[in-house]
């Protein structure tokens, strides 16, 4: 069955926003190598063996200062393969989105328009505010988001006390915390750096069912980047299935008939996530 990352954007009333979940500050303790490995191995054993993944996703908060909430459909594959459907109440989508690895294309049903061979994260930074290409997008969902595949490989690890251990590189900072000295560690927050993007914005997971978070928070930090589309969505995951098999065409758009090509400029200007 083809799974789509569905967004129906709808302008809901305003709500306070729920407080960052606090991470350690401080300079902490150097973690052993053979104590970092260990964590991350636990922590990533299930996410990271995730070939495919399908949910259904409740999604409200806010993009540009409005609030927006919907429904979602989601499905990824490894190592780098999305579609995006954003699917309205009645008539045809808002919009169908498809990345495989570099290359993304988004077409607008309702205006028959089309970009083609678009970067993924440029695509989505320009219509949610958010750079994600279709591989980030893949392990945010699974809860891996940026975590280092190496210790030492240009990461530091940073023990807090017995409950918190830090992966920190270049590009992000990634959060491991258990609840006690003797239970597994988990993966509960990563801070992103996109320098292509110039923003700075944070992934929180919880409420982690057989590996996988059922709640993602996802939020722009100290700037709202080039294209000053602030963010701060928060993703309810449900009926996760892992490793159902995805055939190609999923993350295929074919258009029939006269279709309009379109720039990435335009297709931030034409709103549609439902905030211009």
């Amino acid at each position: 069955m083809t799974r789509a990352l569905v967004v129906a954007a709808t302008l809901a009333a305003t709500a306070c926003s729920p407080r960052l979940m606090k991470l350690p500050v401080g300079s902490g303790s150097v973690a052993t190598l053979q104590d970092a490995t260990a964590a991350l191995a636990q922590a990533t054993e299930v996410c990271a063996k995730v070939r495919t993944l399908t949910a259904e996703v409740a999604v409200s908060g806010s993009v540009s200062g409005q609030r927006v909430r919907g429904r979602l459909s989601v499905g990824v594959a490894a190592p780098a393969s999305a579609r995006v459907e954003a699917v309205a109440p009645f008539g045809p989508p808002v919009f169908i989105f498809t990345a495989v690895g570099d290359d993304a294309t988004i077409f607008l049903p309702r205006d028959e328009r089309i970009l083609e061979h678009g970067r993924p994260d440029a695509v989505l930074e320009a219509i949610a505010g958010i750079p994600l290409d279709a591989a980030d997008l893949d392990r945010t969902l699974t809860g891996c988001d940026s975590v280092p595949s190496v210790v030492g490989g240009g990461s530091t690890a940073t023990q807090f006390g017995a409950t918190w251990l830090a992966f920190r590189s270049a590009s992000s900072d990634v959060y491991l915390r258990r609840g006690t000295a003797t239970e597994p560690w988990e993966v509960v927050s990563a801070e992103r750096r996109s320098s292509r993007a110039g923003v700075r914005w944070r992934a929180e997971y919880a409420d982690r069912q057989n590996g996988i978070p059922r709640s993602i928070r996802l939020i722009s930090l100290d700037d709202a980047g080039r294209s000053g589309r602030a963010f701060d969505l928060r993703l309810a995951l449900s009926q996760v299935e892992i490793d159902t098999p995805l055939d190609a065409d999923v993350f295929a758009i074919v258009v029939h008939g006269n279709v309009k090509r379109m720039t990435l400029d335009e297709l931030r200007r034409s709103g549609a996530f439902g905030v211009q």
